[in-house]
C-alpha cells in the first residue's frame, strides 16, 4: 500500500485498502472556520445531535473575516463562538488567533498519520506532517462532529518525485506551481499526491506545508510527504502526544510516477485566471501591478516573512504599489517582531496586518478594485478572487512578491537589485 493507503486503512480497522473502495474512517481531528462552521452547526442541529463526539478533537477556527469586519461577520463568529462554549470544544478567540492552517502544526494540534477533516478545501496543508487531511463541505463535517466518522472513496496516489537541489530563490511554492502548471488544475483529480526525492528531503518544513496546501489547486484530495528527521524534530518541539509514522511499502503501486529535475528550476508565475497558467519568471514580461500580498494559508509562516523581509531590507515599495504583509499566526507575528522583520516592513512602505485570511478570498484587508492587477503569494487566481471581477491575480513565492512590489512590476530579486 500506499502512504495514504496505509493511514486510511489503519483509521477503518482494516488490514489493506484499495483505490476505489468505499470505506467509513475514524477522524483524529475535525475543523472548522468563521465561514464554515456555522452551516455545519446548522446541520448539526438538524442532526438531533446534543454532543460532540469528542470536545478535544473539534477545533473551531475564525480565521478569515477577523476581527470582524461587519455585522454579518460578526454573528457568524458569534453563533461559533457560543457553539464551542456550549460543547467545550477548541477554540481560538481574536488576539490567539491566527490562520487555521498555519496554527493547527504550528501549536502541535495536528500529527503525523492522524486523519483530519476540515470544512475548509486547503485542509491538505497538514499532508505536510504525514498526515492524511482533505477538505469537505459543511454537511459532512456535521457528521463527523457528531459521529467521529467519516466515509471515503479511497483515492488512488500519483507519486511526484523531483531530483536535484533547487536554485537560490525558488521554494515550494515555485515547486507546486511548477507541477500544476504540467499536469493542469485536474492533473491530480480526487488523487494522493505523494512527494518526494532530494529536493523533497531538504526542504523545510514551512516549504512542504506550502506545497501540500495546494495540492488541491491541482485536484487533489490529499498532498502527503513522508515523515523524516525534519518531520520529528519539528513535532518533537511542539508536541508530547504519541502518534504513528505510517511508510508507504516498497512495492507500493502508485497510479502514476512523476518525475521532475528541478536544479535548473525559475521561480514561478501563475498568470490570471487559474493557479495552473504557470511561466518561468523570465518569461513574464513587463506587468505593472497595484497591490502585492505576502500572507495567507500558504506563505504566511516565519519563513516566508524572513525571505521577504530580506528582498526588502534597505529597499521602499514602489510608490504607486500597496504593499500588505499577514503573518500566519500571533506567533508567527510576534517572532517578526524579536527578528526586526517588522520593522523593515514598515521602512519599506509596507502595511503589516494582525493575521487574518483577509484578502485571499476577497474578504478585506486588500480587496481589488476594477482594473487592478495584484501579485500575491496565496493560493488562488480564479476571476474575482480577491475582489473584482474586472481585476487580475498573478501567483509568485514572497521573494518575487516582495521584489515585484519594489520595481512595481512583476520581477525578480536580481532584477530588482541591478
Amino acid at each position: 500500500m500506499t502512504l495514504a493507503e496505509k493511514i486510511l486503512a489503519a483509521h477503518c480497522g482494516k488490514k489493506s485498502v484499495v483505490p476505489g473502495e468505499i470505506i467509513n474512517v475514524r477522524v483524529d481531528m475535525v475543523l472548522a472556520n468563521d465561514i464554515t462552521a456555522p452551516l455545519a452547526i446548522q446541520e448539526f442541529r438538524k442532526l438531533g445531535a446534543r454532543k460532540v463526539f469528542d470536545p478535544k478533537k473539534i477545533v473551531l477556527v475564525p480565521d478569515h473575516f477577523v476581527p470582524n469586519k461587519d455585522i454579518l461577520s460578526a454573528e457568524q463568529t458569534k453563533i461559533m463562538r457560543d457553539f464551542a462554549r456550549e460543547q467545550g470544544t477548541i477554540y481560538f478567540e481574536v488576539g490567539r488567533v491566527g490562520i487555521e492552517h498555519v496554527i493547527l502544526p504550528d501549536l502541535g494540534i495536528v500529527l503525523p498519520g492522524q486523519v483530519v477533516i476540515g470544512a475548509d478545501s486547503h485542509t491538505c496543508t497538514y499532508g505536510g506532517l504525514g498526515a492524511f487531511a482533505t477538505g469537505m463541505g459543511s454537511t459532512d463535517i456535521a457528521c463527523a462532529m457528531a459521529t467521529g466518522d467519516i466515509w471515503m472513496k479511497v483515492p488512488h496516489t500519483i507519486l511526484f518525485l523531483y531530483r536535484g537541489q533547487l536554485p537560490k530563490w525558488v521554494g515550494g511554492k515555485d515547486l507546486i506551481l511548477y507541477t500544476i502548471g504540467q499536469i493542469g488544475v485536474d492533473g491530480a483529480l480526487y488523487a494522493a499526491m505523494e512527494f518526494a526525492g532530494e529536493a523533497i528531503e531538504s526542504l523545510s518544513m514551512d516549504g512542504r506545508f506550502t506545497m501540500a496546501n495546494m495540492a488541491i489547486e491541482a485536484g487533489g484530495k490529499a498532498g502527503l510527504f513522508r515523515v523524516d528527521a525534519r518531520t520529528r524534530q519539528y513535532v518533537k518541539a511542539r508536541s508530547k502526544a504519541p502518534y504513528t509514522a505510517y511508510k508507504g511499502d516498497a512495492k507500493a503501486e502508485y497510479s502514476q510516477v512523476i518525475e521532475y529535475d528541478v536544479s535548473k528550476l525559475e521561480p514561478q508565475v501563475a498568470f490570471p485566471h487559474l493557479p495552473s497558467n504557470t511561466r518561468p519568471l523570465s518569461k513574464v514580461g513587463k506587468v505593472r501591478i497595484d497591490q502585492a500580498v505576502i500572507g495567507s494559508c500558504t506563505n504566511g509562516r516565519i519563513e516566508d516573512l524572513r525571505l521577504a523581509a530580506a528582498v526588502l531590507k534597505g529597499q521602499k515599495v514602489h510608490p504607486e504599489v500597496r504593499l500588505i504583509v499577514i503573518p500566519g499566526s500571533q506567533e508567527v507575528y510576534l517572532q517578526a517582531m524579536k527578528e526586526g522583520l517588522v520593522e523593515t516592513f514598515i521602512l519599506s512602505g509596507a502595511a503589516v496586518s494582525t493575521p487574518t485570511c483577509g484578502p485571499c478570498l476577497g474578504g478585506y484587508m486588500g480587496v481589488l478594485a476594477a482594473g487592478e492587477v495584484a501579485i500575491s503569494t496565496t493560493n488562488r487566481n480564479f476571476v474575482g478572487r480577491m475582489g473584482s471581477t474586472k481585476s487580475e491575480i498573478y501567483l509568485a513565492n514572497p521573494a518575487v512578491v516582495a521584489a515585484s512590489a519594489v520595481l512595481g512590476r512583476i520581477g525578480g530579486v536580481e532584477e530588482m537589485l541591478q
